[in-house]
């Protein structure tokens, strides 16, 4: 699929940190618990950290307690691409930032109590926040 920021991989390890380029760009999990974003409280929009897409806003975050940030939805559905994922054994559905193919993490449907029903388990690594008031 081409996405409409498209970079070669150099150019990519040379704008992120090994951390992030592990992330984003090789599908790699910050451990849990560890995130800057997972204790944001305030209002505001959380983007792609690669690319600066509008992801989320905070208004859909929820505390799940599985030790990254939690949303139940999408800033706009095409916001995000979602792919069957078929790694460790297991199938779930990753998320991946529609503007540059950057991995984000897994929406799972076990978001009980959520207007959805989903929860979108992200990286904190991967997202950049603004907030609404500085």
């Amino acid at each position: 699929m081409g996405y409409e920021v498209s970079k070669s991989d150099d150019q990519w390890k040379s704008e992120l940190s090994p951390e992030e380029y592990a992330v984003l760009r090789q599908a790699a999990t910050e451990r849990p618990w560890t995130g800057e974003l997972l204790d944001e409280k305030r209002e505001g929009l959380y983007t792609c950290k690669a690319c600066g897409n509008e992801l989320f806003i905070a208004g859909t975050k929820f505390d799940s307690g599985c030790g990254w940030p939690s949303f139940y939805e999408s800033v706009r559905p095409e916001a995000v691409e979602l792919r069957e994922d078929r790694s460790l054994g297991q199938i779930r559905t990753e998320v991946l930032c529609a503007r540059c193919g950057s991995h984000l993490g897994h929406v799972f449907p076990d978001g009980f109590g959520t207007p959805t029903g989903d929860r979108y388990c992200m990286n904190s690594i991967a997202l950049d926040f603004k907030p609404e008031k500085p």
